[in-house]
């Protein structure tokens, strides 16, 4: 199956490492304009010079993804820029350096922000790029849940499980609203894989006896890479997975 999107311009969010990184460099390896976009500046100039030294074109941006006008900006730009927005690929996400606590010691302002990352963003993405897919009747809308989503978080995190859940929820009801449009809204939750500074930490967390069993648990018997993850999307973003929509695929190793 060959997979190309020459001539796609393809906005990826918490593109500064792990699986944001991946499915830059992914995009930009087949053709696509990639505009990438995260917190972190220094990660994300490092992408962007992957992206560039891979042959592809990447833009990147410092963008808050909580931040409703700035990520409203960065859509305007990439569309300015290139035609339109042709495929969104939403991960940015994650725990914001929280840990698992007893529930009663979470603050709103630690439940909060968890959401703002993980929910409110994909929402404020979506309603920026939705207008210029609506008029050209095309569109490929990429969310990254968690496996978290669909049971429990190892974190223990009560909003990063709610959150996630929520976001493949926003995923189906987006499909069924923007799918006369053209446009596919399709959901990857991915199991636990090595893929950024807090992965690690939570990996070196279990010890031995916990990493042994927790590779045990999965049917392939070993973890995945943000490549894996990559491959997921580039699927959904193809002409594939045309009618393909309000998906949620465990790309987990199996379980």
């Amino acid at each position: 199956m060959q997979i190309k999107f020459s001539g796609k311009t393809v906005i990826v969010t918490g593109a500064a490492h792990g699986f944001g990184r991946a499915i830059s460099l992914a995009f930009a390896q087949r053709g696509a304009h990639v505009w990438s976009c995260d917190v972190l500046a220094d990660e994300l100039a490092e992408t962007q010079q992957l992206c560039r030294q891979s042959g592809g074109a990447c833009e990147a941006r410092q963008v808050d993804v909580s931040n409703r006008a700035a990520v409203f900006a960065l859509a305007g730009e990439a569309a300015a820029a290139t035609g339109r927005v042709d495929i969104l690929v939403n991960n940015a996400g994650g725990v914001l350096g929280q840990v698992g606590r007893p529930l009663e010691e979470i603050t709103l302002e630690q439940w909060s922000g968890i959401f703002a990352v993980n929910v409110n963003a994909v929402f404020f993405f979506a309603q920026a790029v939705a207008p210029g897919m609506k008029a050209a009747h095309y569109g490929r809308i990429v969310n990254i849940s968690s496996g978290a989503g669909l049971g429990i978080s190892l974190t223990g995190i009560q909003a990063y499980a709610s959150a996630k859940a929520a976001q493949i929820g926003l995923t189906r009801q987006l499909a069924h609203e923007l799918g006369p449009f053209g446009i596919t809204v399709n959901n990857i939750a991915p199991g636990f894989v090595r893929s950024n500074p807090t992965t690690e930490r939570q990996w070196e967390a279990y010890g031995p006896e916990g990493q042994r069993a927790l590779v045990q648990a999965i049917a392939m018997r070993h973890l995945g890479t943000p490549e894996d993850i990559a491959h997921a999307v580039l699927f959904f973003a193809s002409d594939y997975a045309g009618w393909i929509t309000g998906q949620v695929l465990s790309v987990d190793g199996g379980k």
